[in-house]
């Protein structure tokens, strides 16, 4: 597509729906043609593909034809963030991916598929692991993994049908509570999730701009968006408070070398749009959210596992810092 096509399509874009929060099932997660249950066991035959990112990853085809995206490891965070990330702002009535906490056994795959791509006759099992599902929708870019940056966000017109400024706030306030550090370009993706209007001259309907990595998210954003630090460390997500110490509405995200955000400025309305979001999150829900993607399990040498309990209760305590908080006008 065309620069000025792309810039027409961010104008109208939205990037928040509403739903029914307190009814969602964070365990079951986001249904649809291609889900998973958790801790299923995905049998598929490796795919050498190109992959993007140092992330441990591989493609994988499902006996059914369709081709998935595993990320796998047990030291590696992203395989919990994703599935708690994801769901979290699927909950919350914003765009993003479906990912399945599951046990892959993988025909053909080396027992690192990452850094050793040559097929095996082996069958072996990934647990812990992560599929992900795109979102439904057809990607919108001038050129491959493109994405948007998040000054973009305010390119977007509500008199032209886009997003209201309080959503666009919220967004950026959600990422900063998930300490989503590794926010450069090709982690976003603007998306047509309808087809093109033929009488409006082909353009698309319905624009969306979604965050699609949310893998180094629930630990503390860092300037060279490293993992350890960055993607489920519970030390470094609970002492990151939500604001900076300015009496303003400014949150703290830290910049990383690749990002395009760093500590947002929200208005009152955006910080109580999101503050009422999450207060419709109920504790069993948030129990859900944090058992389902596995954060008990998450431990290296330097990152300590942290129970259930203390997840949800960092949960709240940051989530009463949005709550609270007053913004000057």
């Amino acid at each position: 597509m065309s620069q000025k096509d792309r810039l027409a399509a961010i104008r109208r874009a939205q990037v928040w729906k509403a739903s029914d929060v307190a009814s969602k099932d964070l365990k079951k997660g986001p249904g649809g043609a291609g889900a998973f249950a958790p801790n299923a066991v995905v049998t598929c035959a490796y795919r050498d593909r190109d992959m993007s990112g140092r992330t441990p990853k591989f493609t994988c085809e499902l006996e059914r034809g369709d081709e998935i995206k595993v990320k796998y490891g047990a030291d590696n965070g992203e395989v919990y963030a994703e599935v708690a990330a994801t769901r979290l702002l699927w909950a919350l009535g914003f765009g993003a991916d479906r990912v399945y906490p599951v046990r892959v056994a993988c025909k053909g795959c080396s027992t690192d598929p990452h850094s050793q791509k040559d097929p095996t006759t082996d069958k072996v099992m990934f647990d812990p692991a992560a599929v992900e599902r795109k979102m439904k929708g057809a990607t919108m870019e001038v050129s491959a993994d493109s994405g948007w940056a998040w000054p973009e966000l305010d390119e977007v017109r509500t008199a032209d049908g886009g997003a209201p400024q309080v959503q666009r706030e919220a967004l950026k306030l959600l990422a900063a509570f998930l300490q989503h550090g590794d926010n450069k370009p090709a982690q976003q993706r603007l998306l047509c999730v309808s087809d093109t209007d033929e009488e409006g001259g082909g353009e698309c309907r319905e624009p969306w701009m979604i965050v699609q990595d949310l893998g180094v998210t629930f630990g503390r954003a860092n300037l060279l968006n490293r993992g350890e630090t960055g993607s489920v460390n519970f030390e470094a997500w609970s002492e990151t408070p939500v604001w900076t110490e300015a009496p303003s509405c400014i949150a703290n995200l830290a910049p990383s070398q690749s990002g395009t955000l760093d500590n947002p400025h929200v208005s009152n309305a955006g910080r109580k749009f999101l503050g009422d979001l999450l207060m419709k999150l109920s504790d069993r829900q948030l129990r859900d959210l944090f058992e389902t993607a596995r954060f008990a399990e998450r431990k290296t040498d330097n990152v300590r596992a942290a129970t259930v309990d203390e997840w949800v209760g960092a949960f709240k305590k940051k989530r009463d810092e949005i709550v609270t908080r007053t913004c000057p006008a």
